[in-house]
């Protein structure tokens, strides 16, 4: 007894895209505010909450190589406290620079470490 074996054409389901999470977005606007330079080595998150607010605070070490990055971390070092982020459903209630090391040799390199402080915005 012979069966027919119908094979059907179906195409793959198009690929997942990964959705950003509130730390890729606080680390791209981090980056974006550096001028793209440097690279985030580290980043801590930790749930925070008050009495009147929930949110999480946040830690991240950038390295920046070379000169032109180096200047770019210089400016985030100068703007980063004062600066407005556009983070959706956000509000970045604190940004401080907790830590700064230079050398110059051999090659211009600053490392970066601060904190910021996200509250969720209803």
């Amino acid at each position: 007894m012979q069966h027919e074996v119908i094979v059907q054409a179906v195409s793959a389901p198009p690929p997942l895209t990964a959705r950003r999470t509130l730390s890729d977005r606080l680390r791209e606007a981090v980056l974006a505010l550096a001028d793209g330079e440097g690279e985030v080595t580290a980043h801590h998150e930790k749930a925070w909450a008050s009495i009147t607010f929930a949110g999480s605070r946040h830690t991240l070490r950038l390295i920046f190589e070379g000169s032109k990055a180096v200047e770019a971390g210089e400016r985030l070092v100068a703007n980063l406290p004062d600066h407005e982020f556009t983070i959706p459903r956000q509000l970045v209630a604190d940004a401080t620079i907790t830590g700064v090391e230079s050398t110059l040799l051999p090659a211009p390199r600053m490392e970066v470490t601060c904190e910021m402080l996200l509250l969720e915005d209803a």
